[in-house]
């Protein structure tokens, strides 16, 4: 649901999520029916915009998408909202990706090169970059959130950890 303030600007849904969209760094999303996954993104436009793909963080099914659920989470580590956003896919050639491409590439850390050249890699590499932009009312929010902590079991894994062997300084000689 979009409002046009008087100002004439638009604002997207309620002031909470304007809110909580304007201080987000990472986002909880999860696309059709899948377990959220946590995303580094760039809140901009009354909308959050992440990437995702080769060399990028992975979000299953979310380039494809049309629709997914948000989850903001303060920064004591707690659910501020959960909402619904639509989904929309920037074009490499399209207009909005060469201003928001470069914008989302300087917000990435640890990211080699210039972020002109980091958004010509992502293009490159079929990367999607995506706006998350709120579509209706919080589906949790202030006393609807759950009580409990949500925690689920962690997944199954080929993932082994080695066991470490006890440090020693010196070399025990056995006689």
């Amino acid at each position: 649901m979009r409002d046009v303030t008087d100002s004439g600007a638009e604002h997207a849904g309620p002031p909470l999520v304007a809110e909580a969209i304007k201080k987000a760094a990472v986002a909880w999303v999860a696309v059709e029916g899948r377990s959220p996954v946590a995303l580094w993104c760039m809140p901009l436009d009354d909308a959050l915009y992440v990437v995702t793909g080769p060399g990028e963080q992975a979000a299953p099914g979310l380039a494809d998408a049309a629709t997914a659920e948000v989850t903001i989470r303060g920064d004591h580590g707690g659910r501020i909202v959960t909402w619904p956003a639509e989904v929309t896919r920037l074009a490499p050639e399209g207009e909005q990706w060469t201003t928001v491409a470069p914008q989302l590439a300087a917000k990435r850390l640890n990211a080699s090169g210039s972020p002109a050249e980091l958004a010509e890699r992502w293009a490159a590499a079929g990367c999607a970059v995506s706006r998350l932009a709120p579509s209706g009312a919080p589906s949790a929010a202030g006393g609807t959130l759950p009580d409990d902590s949500l925690a689920a079991p962690p997944r199954e894994t080929p993932a082994v950890r080695r066991a470490a062997r006890p440090f020693r300084l010196h070399r025990v000689r056995r006689r």
